[in-house]
């Protein structure tokens, strides 16, 4: 089929749309719904069977939607109508949740329903309940369209009798009462702004959005008190306990670590240390946890947005360099919501010493891969349970074996912010996908799916979602199940180490040399891309490396 998908942004959900419709053999052009015009462009242009809206905030106009069939992906179950669906069950607590498609109509949600679905609901932030939950109930209820797509003998439901729209969440639904409110009530508070719009309060006389909550067991205070600080993150009391509060943004401003935020006004403020990597059932904010089974060990680091800033990726080496004489296979969980992203943006954009800063995030970062890349004396396993991008990828495919969650997209690239990059993506992509794959790939700037990058040769396996981490276990325990095959793996570790040991310092040579001037020339596109993507300024319309409709090649 010739398929349009007309989004507000090119987010998560409409990667993983984009790239499951590819594999399946659809043809897909994505553009922007900035304006009526530019849409019915697209439409002209693409002449599409089915039009697909898997984020969008603007209504698609009757000039389009009356020609050709228009589905739109709705965060609610069947009935559910209006805005903000996803943050008002958080708020209210709901237990299960859905996602509806809905043919687009005159009525906001209020079009024939296609497909719908529910869902449990966890305890976890909007943003990733929308990233995992919705965006897989989402593919299930797309595919189930398509297949009825073409079925004389389908009719979608009509909604004959309208619910009642919910309003738009506004701050005061989920301001924190310091003085009343207990730690699971502010945690939840934010978890249904974040990671927009964020909960509106004053900290230390800063007026800001709070982002990224966790619950602490330990500390207590009086309410809003800031108690402690850790790696970015501040603690404050609340009427039973206290709460980690993670990022912080200021109006007209981004996400920054809180401390960044707060600065000289945390002066005397106790810094609460903990072991470098800790259980991953603690319950306080943690960055980087440890679990091991066995002869296998699991480190997980959930870094907010999977941006990691160069004192992050030290930590990180460190503790996979202490993990290694504990176990036979190191596996690399990376976090809840993403494997990796790569460099922290938003610090460099902060930062007075853009180009120095950025150096040393990048190197931080290769020191990072080279000591997985030179662990010679385990195996090491990328699991790629989130979404990764940029060096995020290259960091997984440092790893002797690459393994992936079904439905998890990368993206394979660096250009799209003006970079060249590093994290010795030109020896670890094409040892896995060839020289001139390896080109297309970072040339293309495309996300890609897991099913796919299994398919190329990219990562070694794709598990099912449903029990992930179980089949992950399993599939690691096969690498030591034979002792002799274990030890053989080793040795063709040690000897490719060894024959290609002069080669992959000299291609990381080359490519620093080459991001050198991307850093400390101030002209250079990484800057104004990078403000760009911080400031989350959209362009006028989608790129043509999406945007098939308007390729002229």
């Amino acid at each position: 089929m010739r398929i349009l998908l007309l989004v507000t942004v090119f987010n998560s959900m409409a990667q993983r749309v984009f790239c499951a419709l590819e594999d399946e053999g659809h043809e897909v052009s994505v553009e922007y719904a900035r304006s009526d015009a530019l849409m019915e462009d697209a439409v002209m242009a693409w002449r599409p069977d089915l039009i697909l809206c898997p984020y969008l905030t603007r209504k698609i106009p009757k000039s389009i939607w009356r020609r050709i069939p228009t589905l739109i992906v709705h965060p609610g179950p069947s009935g559910d109508r209006g805005p903000n669906s996803l943050d008002w069950a958080i708020l209210k607590e709901k237990n299960e949740w859905g996602v509806t498609l809905l043919q687009a109509n005159d009525v906001m949600d209020g079009g024939d329903i296609w497909a719908s679905g529910t869902f449990g609901m966890r305890p976890a932030s909007k943003a990733s309940l929308y990233r995992k939950e919705v965006t897989d109930m989402a593919l299930v209820l797309i595919q189930e369209a398509i297949e009825h797509f073409g079925d004389p003998c389908f009719y979608p439901a009509p909604q004959t009798v309208l619910a009642p729209m919910h309003p738009l969440v506004i701050q005061p639904d989920r301001c924190i009462d310091w003085e009343r409110d207990d730690t699971e009530t502010i945690v939840k508070k934010i978890r249904s702004g974040d990671n927009y719009p964020g909960i509106m309060d004053d900290i230390l006389g800063v007026h800001c959005y709070l982002y990224g909550a966790h619950e602490e067991a330990q500390i207590k205070g009086a309410p809003k008190k800031i108690l402690a600080k850790r790696n970015g993150a501040i603690c404050l009391g609340t009427s039973n306990g206290a709460v980690w509060i993670t990022h912080l943004r200021e109006p007209d401003r981004f996400k920054l670590p809180a401390t960044y935020v707060l600065k000289e006004r945390l002066k005397g403020v106790k810094e609460r240390r903990i072991p470098l990597y800790v259980d991953p059932k603690l319950k306080t904010f943690k960055e980087i946890t440890y679990v091991q089974q066995g002869r296998i060990g699991y480190i997980g680091f959930d870094f907010y947005n999977g941006a990691m800033s160069a004192e992050q990726c030290v930590r990180l080496q460190y503790a996979v360099e202490t993990l290694q004489e504990k176990v036979d296979v190191l596996v690399l969980l990376g976090g809840e919501n993403f494997f990796g992203n790569g460099i922290h943006l938003t610090i460099l954009e902060e930062s007075q010493k853009q180009g120095e800063d950025g150096w040393s995030n990048i190197n931080a970062m290769n020191g990072l891969i080279r000591t997985i890349l030179f662990s010679d004396d385990i195996l090491t396993v990328a699991s790629f349970g989130g979404n990764a991008g940029a060096g995020g990828v290259f960091l997984g495919l440092a790893c002797d074996f690459v393994v992936a969650r079904e439905g998890v997209v990368l993206n394979p690239h660096y250009k799209t912010l003006g970079l060249s990059g590093s994290e010795y993506h030109t020896y670890t992509l094409p040892k896995r996908v060839g020289e001139k794959r390896a080109k297309r790939l970072t040339e293309a700037c495309l996300p890609i799916s897991a099913k796919y990058a299994a398919k190329i040769g990219m990562i070694d396996v794709v598990l099912p979602s449903e029990g992930y981490f179980e089949a992950l276990h399993h599939w690691c325990e096969a690498l030591i199940a034979n002792e002799d095959r274990y030890y053989d793996l080793l040795d063709e570790k040690r000897d490719r180490l060894e024959t290609d040991a002069e080669s992959i310092e000299r291609r990381k040579e080359e490519e620093l040399k080459r991001m050198h001037s991307e850093f400390w020339d101030k002209n250079s596109d990484f800057h104004q891309l990078r403000r760009d993507f911080v400031y989350k300024v959209c362009p006028s319309n989608a790129p043509e490396r999406i945007a098939r409709h308007r390729y002229k090649g």
